[in-house]
């Protein structure tokens, strides 16, 4: 399972984490201008928006997570399973495959207003990449500095939903995770007053005790809770640096460690990467679950004008600065 969120400081920044039991060969790509990306009933896009993002990239084809583009809009896709909904094509719709969806809405739009037109004019494809990839039910958090949105594709059609909190887990449906934080409107960053009942003496023993009752287990509904909570109320310096560190502090509350989410057959979901994109910037941070330095990959220190994918393989084997 998933968490993606937004942050806003001087720059706005955008990412997620992505929970699985195995990865497919992640890299953080980059899609330069002149990449023809081909759309199974749209036919081709020759020349669009440059890209970053995690991809798997199988024949050439960048399947990607989660991405930005350089005018500063980014996309991520969460499991969705048992709700996403697919169909058949449709007359008059733009017809969009699941995976090409991100490089679709990325490669034209600039903002999440240009985006929401798109969705409105799709239909999602009931159509996978090829006979060994089946489709992944998803549903997408797109963003920009101003705006959020969820979109699902569902049986009932297309939803898109304006997203306040700029957090998005997995299920339930996001109108549900929205209703859901009305239960814990008693949460706060303060200590708490005692309104128990009158008369008893009930007396503060901790820092944080405001926050009581902030569902810490792994499932989709407590992460999007959690980091609700502590995306909300996040500060931090303006200053790339310490918006950055904040940024992976906000979804690090909700890692996925080894052996805490049995999957049987001595599987375990774990947080195989964490992301940040600086989308003022064009800079795509991350962490592994085996490593814990942040690397960057800065998309305009290379030639955006190409035609062919730009991959950089992630370094997972933990890097430890010896102090002495």
């Amino acid at each position: 399972m998933c968490t993606a969120a937004t942050y806003k400081t001087k720059d706005f920044y955008f990412g997620r984490t992505l929970d699985y039991e195995f990865s497919y060969g992640d890299e953080v790509t980059i899609t330069p201008r002149n990449y023809p990306f081909h759309f199974r009933k749209k036919g081709n896009i020759n020349t669009h928006y440059a890209i970053i993002g995690m991809a798997y990239v199988i024949e050439d084809y960048p399947l990607y997570y989660d991405a930005i583009n350089e005018k500063g809009l980014g996309i991520a896709g969460l499991n969705f399973v048992g709700n996403a909904d697919y169909k058949d094509e449709v007359e008059g719709k733009d017809n969009i495959t699941q995976f090409e969806f991100i490089p679709w809405i990325l490669s034209q739009c600039a903002t999440v207003k240009e985006a929401r037109n798109l969705v409105q004019k799709m239909n999602f494809l009931n159509m996978p990449f090829n006979d060994k990839l089946p489709l992944a039910e998803l549903h997408w958090i797109i963003s920009d500095s101003k705006e959020c949105i969820t979109v699902e594709a569902v049986k009932e059609g297309i939803k898109i939903y304006e997203n306040p909190v700029g957090v998005l887990t997995n299920n339930p449906p996001f109108d549900k995770q929205m209703f859901n934080l009305n239960n814990y409107m008693h949460l706060s960053t303060k200590p708490p007053k005692n309104t128990f009942a009158q008369g008893l003496n009930l007396e503060k023993y901790s820092r944080g005790m405001g926050g009581i009752g902030l569902p810490g287990d792994l499932s989709s509904q407590s992460r999007f809770v959690r980091v609700a909570f502590t995306k909300m109320n996040s500060i931090s310096g303006e200053g790339e640096k310490e918006s950055v560190s904040q940024f992976f502090h906000i979804l690090n509350s909700v890692d996925q460690q080894r052996g805490c989410c049995n999957l049987g057959d001595d599987k375990y979901e774990i947080t195989l990467y964490t992301s940040c994109c600086n989308t003022n910037k064009g800079i795509y941070y991350y962490t592994t679950y085996d490593n814990h330095q942040i690397t960057a990959v800065d998309m305009h220190k290379e030639n955006l004008d190409g035609d062919k994918l730009i991959k950089y393989p992630l370094i997972r084997e933990e890097q430890i600065k010896m102090q002495n």
